[in-house]
């Protein structure tokens, strides 16, 4: 097999905790249980875990490009289940559990939930769909979800649509465009991320342009 491919050192925090558990969720892909930890780590990342499913998805897809639609569905199917998870967080636990997550994981700030839950009240769905497509985490807009009172329908079929859209992307274009898409997952995944926010956020303001009520 290949050398596993990962993103480049300048898309990774420095912290050496997120390098610690980077270098565990890649090491999987070598291994038979690759599935079920692309599984595993996609649930998780939906509700506290800290690196997102791609990194993983991106190094089996190299591995078998062939099967680049099915790891794109099997970390979609996970990451629902993690957001559905992430929901009933917020929704029943958030009061005992809060405060820790706060305390003691990373990228858990008052500050994006407030910006979130502004963004919820301007257009919930629209705000979920462009979700996968910013750098704010998953995990906050789930978790939020359940605490502000989103339903259910609302959390999935739009983070079925945004989530499934940035998955299947991501190998749909390795499979296509090999090595050549590697380098420019490599050097430019948060560059890719911001142009897709782009047009996340253009879409959006076109939408309320054509229908402002």
């Amino acid at each position: 097999m290949e050398s596993v491919p990962s993103l480049s050192n300048r898309s990774l925090p420095k912290q050496p905790l997120f390098r610690r558990i980077y270098d565990w969720t890649i090491h999987w892909c070598g291994t038979r249980y690759a599935v079920p930890a692309l599984c595993l780590v996609a649930f998780a990342e939906a509700s506290f875990f800290l690196v997102p499913p791609d990194v993983l998805l991106i190094a089996m897809t190299f591995a078998h490009p062939k099967k680049w639609a099915r790891n794109a569905a099997v970390c979609l199917a996970a990451s629902l289940a993690g957001g559905l998870f992430g929901w009933t967080i917020g929704f029943s636990l958030w009061q005992f559990v809060g405060p820790w997550l706060f305390a003691h994981v990373p990228g858990f700030h008052q500050e994006l939930f407030d910006k979130v839950k502004t963004l919820y009240h301007e257009h919930a769905f629209l705000t979920i769909l462009c979700a996968p497509f910013c750098f704010i985490p998953y995990k906050i807009f789930t978790i939020s979800a359940g605490i502000f009172g989103i339903p259910i329908p609302t959390l999935l079929i739009a983070s079925a649509i945004g989530r499934g859209a940035r998955f299947f992307l991501v190998t749909g274009s390795i499979r296509l465009f090999g090595h050549k898409a590697r380098t420019v997952l490599e050097k430019y995944f948060k560059q890719i991320l911001l142009g897709c926010t782009l047009t996340a956020v253009l879409v959006v303001v076109a939408v309320k342009l054509l229908h402002p009520h």
